[in-house]
């Protein structure tokens, strides 16, 4: 996926069975995707730098060792939500590592594939809060009809191996995610920035620091991640943040209507 800008018809090699990586090239992926030209701005600043090559190298390196990388679809966020139709950001940290599981949107799972466990607690909270109507538990987590609706499920590393959480932490991922991020704080319309845990929150003091930061066009919504060793748990819990029905209603004060049906 590096510098093959020129090559928009590269066939990709993927493994439909798990979902995993059997090659890559960044910006080859990202032209036959069609992503928004927006996005590719982004990419093409981050795969040319030093950093970008380096991850490159990396991930290829590890595809040829015989690790299985998740999720084949690295780009499905930015697939399903162009750059200017991002009305909310949900920060996860990085893909599940079973098979079959990732297929790259934050807290989703394909559907087939069990809710896990932090996923089951989004969906009790939006149950549970009074402010939102008529939402029950779907039987499927994928989130892809939040994705077509302006949500943009983000993960800060964008790949990790079969069985190793955090195995591609630390690699230069955080420092794509980051542009990405920053791009979106430093526009000049409404939107709403969900952080759920320490790793979510420790990107608040980049985003409140964008250049044209305006405290009116943004809301920054900060919890306990809902993993169930945490929703539960201290000052901010996940269940009862209401932070659902919070988005829904600042956007709606904006004029942006936002639905959280699955």
């Amino acid at each position: 996926m590096m510098e093959h800008d020129q090559d928009s018809t590269r066939k990709f090699n993927f493994d439909i069975g798990d979902g995993c990586l059997e090659s890559f090239d960044p910006m080859g992926e990202a032209l036959v995707l069609g992503l928004d030209p927006k996005w590719l701005d982004l990419l093409r600043i981050f795969w040319r730098s030093e950093l970008g090559l380096r991850l490159a190298e990396f991930i290829k390196a590890r595809i040829n060792s015989g690790a299985r990388i998740y999720p084949k679809d690295v780009y499905r966020a930015l697939q399903l939500t162009p750059f200017d139709e991002v009305s909310i950001v949900i920060l996860g940290q990085d893909p599940y590592h079973g098979p079959g599981q990732a297929h790259g949107l934050s807290f989703s799972v394909p559907k087939g594939v069990k809710t896990p466990p932090s996923l089951a607690n989004i969906f009790k909270e939006l149950v549970r809060d009074p402010l939102i109507e008529g939402f029950h538990t779907p039987e499927s987590g994928n989130l892809e009809a939040w994705a077509q609706k302006g949500v943009l499920l983000l993960n800060t590393t964008l790949t990790v191996e079969q069985g190793a959480p955090a195995s591609h932490s630390g690699q230069g991922w955080e420092v794509l995610t980051d542009l990405l991020i920053n791009a979106l704080a430093e526009q000049d319309r409404p939107i709403v920035f969900m952080l759920w845990g320490a790793h979510a929150q420790s990107k608040e003091q980049g985003i409140r620091r964008a250049k044209g930061w305006n405290e009116l066009q943004k809301l920054v919504l900060s919890s306990n991640h809902p993993s169930p060793l945490s929703a539960l748990r201290g000052k901010t819990p996940f269940i009862g943040n209401g932070h659902f029905s919070s988005a829904k209603n600042w956007l709606s004060k904006h004029g942006i209507d936002r639905s959280w049906a699955v």
